[in-house]
């Protein structure tokens, strides 16, 4: 269960919504201070909330990536800024794909620099350009964050595209269709998912080990 609330989720999401600044900082002011492990518990439920009431009807398109936006900023602030050993291993790239926010990535790409993984940071990307990217640079595994379902549908797609190049890959995803539905991942023709960006760390791992095996 979400421990910081569902009132503080809605009301989070609210000031989303309208762009509320003041109130957007005074309720981060509530807890101890911006983290991953906030970040994750309050501001990824609220924007889950903003892309379903899109998927709806209730929101407009604008209001998910202004939403988005936001939050982008906020996540700058937290971004850690430490140093760590690098992890040799194999070539990774994480990527939103055709969505309006990028805060789903940033808490992966945080979570798995701060582990030491060198990762390749394609921000948001269509099938047919990520498809290309990823065969050029060689990439061996690539993470896949979405927010929308659509979305999340177009990782079939990506998988076709890169099996008709030849380009061997492996598709980690995440986000909340994948949180809602269990058995989405394999449905796209994914090869793991994680609920949180902290288990994309031991998810990375298993994918790579199962490269050299």
């Amino acid at each position: 269960m979400n421990q910081v609330g569902e009132g503080r989720i809605v009301r989070f999401e609210t000031a989303l919504l309208a762009m509320d600044t003041a109130g957007i900082k005074l309720m981060l002011t509530e807890f101890s201070g911006l983290s991953l492990s906030l970040a994750e518990a309050l501001i990824v439920p609220a924007l889950e909330r903003i892309g379903r009431g899109w998927e709806e009807g209730r929101y407009a398109l604008s209001q998910v990536y202004m939403s988005g936006r936001q939050c982008e900023a906020l996540m700058n602030s937290i971004q850690p800024d430490i140093a760590v050993e690098q992890v040799s291993g194999p070539r990774m790239a994480i990527a939103a794909l055709e969505d309006y926010h990028l805060l789903g990535m940033r808490l992966v790409s945080s979570v798995l620099r701060a582990s030491g993984f060198p990762l390749l940071d394609y921000g948001r990307m269509d099938v047919d350009s990520l498809a290309d990217r990823v065969a050029d640079a060689g990439v061996d595994i690539l993470l896949i964050s979405v927010l929308m379902l659509r979305s999340a549908l177009r990782v079939r797609d990506l998988r076709r595209k890169l099996g008709a190049s030849g380009h061997r890959v492996a598709l980690a995803v995440g986000g909340a269709p994948f949180r809602l539905d269990k058995e989405l991942w394999r449905e796209v023709g994914a090869d793991g998912t994680s609920d949180t960006a902290a288990g994309a760390v031991a998810l990375v791992k298993r994918l790579a080990e199962e490269r050299e095996n």
